[in-house]
């Protein structure tokens, strides 16, 4: 088993959809991946920054899902950085209502020195420097660093992403970043050349189209379980990362064949993220009810085909 140190948002959403609409509640990238990693029973740490209006609550909820806490900085009087969206009918697309930054837009991540050695680091999405100088405090090269970015960054940050995305071993971006990046239409076209810029793996999401992960002249697709209602996307490509990240921990095997396991399982996961608000879906995950919607995901894929 390997530790698995997560860098990214511990902040609130306020999240509107068809379904309903919320206050402000537990989100950010670094939360919904370490709950999704919880899942596996290891050693995880969470690097972040919240103001001193996050309740103890939250920080317990961590705790409690044996996530290191440590390197959550916690500035008295500052305030937690806040995310506000609207959902269209469709569930696809979103706009976005509020974004305040907050501790956010000063943060430095720390790394805990016993998690310096780790060899799994799930960089969430923030700006690549920030990205970077967590790369640049671990004490020895990690087995597999995995990166997830978004567009915003393509367009405002672009070189700086572009030298980041060379330090790791797997990138996941969704279908749109993903040609934005390299300016191809054609998504394998597109993969091949992300993977000219270093990475060994790359995954591309599609939303409720699955997942795709491609590595060298291979490629392997993950669909999305078909559900019959989804009530918030919000957090399911973070979910996914976790789930992702979290099973290459627990298995500490690197290799593409098991990457695939570990596409299923970021697909697993996510696919409970979508069926409430927020994290209160995956908050209290046991083990049968993941069990046994993977059952529902091989059932999905497998078959038998006679090809004389």
């Amino acid at each position: 088993m390997s530790k698995l140190v997560i860098v990214g948002t511990v902040a609130f959403d306020a999240i509107e959809t068809p379904f309903g609409k919320t206050d402000k509640i537990l989100g950010g990238a670094a939360t919904f991946i370490g709950l999704a990693a919880s899942y596996f029973d290891i050693d995880t740490a969470a690097v972040s920054v919240v103001g001193g209006d996050f309740p103890q609550e939250y920080l317990d909820l961590l705790s409690n899902k044996n996530i290191d806490i440590s390197g959550i900085e916690i500035v008295k009087d500052g305030k937690t950085f806040f995310w506000s969206g609207r959902y269209h009918n469709d569930m696809n697309s979103r706009d976005t209502l509020i974004t305040e930054l907050n501790t956010l837009a000063d943060f430095n991540p720390v790394v805990p020195e016993n998690y310096k050695d780790a060899e799994v680091v799930m960089l969430g999405n923030l700006h690549p420097l920030v990205q970077a100088s967590v790369l640049d405090q671990m004490s020895k090269k990690p087995k597999m660093v995995i990166l997830d970015t978004m567009n915003f960054w393509m367009d405002c940050a672009l070189e700086d992403l572009l030298n980041v995305i060379k330090r790791v071993d797997v990138i996941t971006i969704n279908d749109e970043e993903a040609r934005q990046l390299t300016g191809e239409y054609s998504l394998l076209v597109a993969a091949q050349k992300i993977y000219e810029m270093g990475p060994k793996f790359v995954v591309i999401k599609k939303g409720e189209h699955g997942a795709l992960l491609f590595h060298e002249d291979h490629a392997f697709y993950a669909p999305a379980l078909p559900l019959k209602s989804v009530f918030d996307p919000t957090g399911a490509g973070d979910t996914f990362a976790g789930g992702f990240s979290g099973y290459l921990a627990k298995t500490n095997d690197f290799s593409f064949e098991n990457m695939k396991n570990a596409l299923i399982y970021g697909s697993t996961l996510a696919s409970f993220c979508v069926e409430k608000f927020g994290t209160e879906r995956t908050q209290n995950l046991s083990k049968d009810e993941v069990h046994k919607r993977l059952l529902q995901f091989k059932q999905l894929t497998q078959y038998d085909l006679d090809l004389t």
